[in-house]
């Protein structure tokens, strides 16, 4: 087995390998949270790293994601889905940031990174253009999210690399068989029907 020193495969290596590092710090700050005589501002300051800590592991993930997807050795782990709960989980994690609608229909996704992929689109379009919160709905086996800016849409488009969710979501979007487009200030994406890969 020869080494893998391309780019994407020393992305990979170096994700896996901060995993430890993060792990140690993860289970400290649970066994701080556990204790009951800490007070504040200790506990908040546990709470801030345990957050810290949640970010750090979705960013892994997701250059783990992308270098995958760059190397050709992503393996989606397709299951059947419902586009509306794709998006009532979405919004769930974006909080108060985004809202769910629409009617769903089956989508064959790879559920996990497409949930992240949708809400890291979501939350680009706040970030990026200066927005309290976005509504994200499904429309059958596409997913609409609004308002997309004029500041926001080249960042969420992937045209200026200022947001690696938006960018990690268009390529898992596009390596499942979907696309994205913006059609005014409604951003569309579409995924592949269950039964048409």
């Amino acid at each position: 087995m020869g080494t893998d020193d391309s780019f994407a495969g020393l992305v990979s290596l170096a994700c896996h390998d901060l995993r430890t590092p993060l792990a140690i710090v993860s289970g400290f700050a649970h066994t701080l949270q556990r204790l009951d005589e800490l007070g504040q501002p200790a506990d908040r300051y546990v709470e801030m790293i345990l957050a810290g800590v949640e970010q750090m592991v979705e960013l892994l993930e997701d250059l783990a994601l992308v270098a995958r997807i760059a190397d050709g050795r992503y393996e989606p782990h397709l299951v059947e889905a419902n586009s509306r709960e794709l998006v009532d989980a979405a919004a769930a994690r974006l909080e108060e940031r985004g809202t769910a609608a629409g009617e769903g229909a089956p989508v064959q996704v790879d559920r996990p990174p497409t949930v992240r992929a949708l809400a890291a689109l979501g939350l680009c379009a706040v970030r990026h253009g200066g927005l309290q919160s976005v509504e994200l709905r499904a429309e059958g086996i596409a997913f609409a999210i609004a308002p997309i800016t004029a500041d926001a849409a080249p960042v969420i488009l992937g045209e200026e690399l200022k947001d690696l969710g938006a960018v990690v979501a268009r390529r898992l979007v596009e390596a499942l068989g979907g696309s994205l487009e913006l059609e005014g200030e409604t951003l569309r994406v579409r995924l592949v029907k269950l039964g048409d890969r």
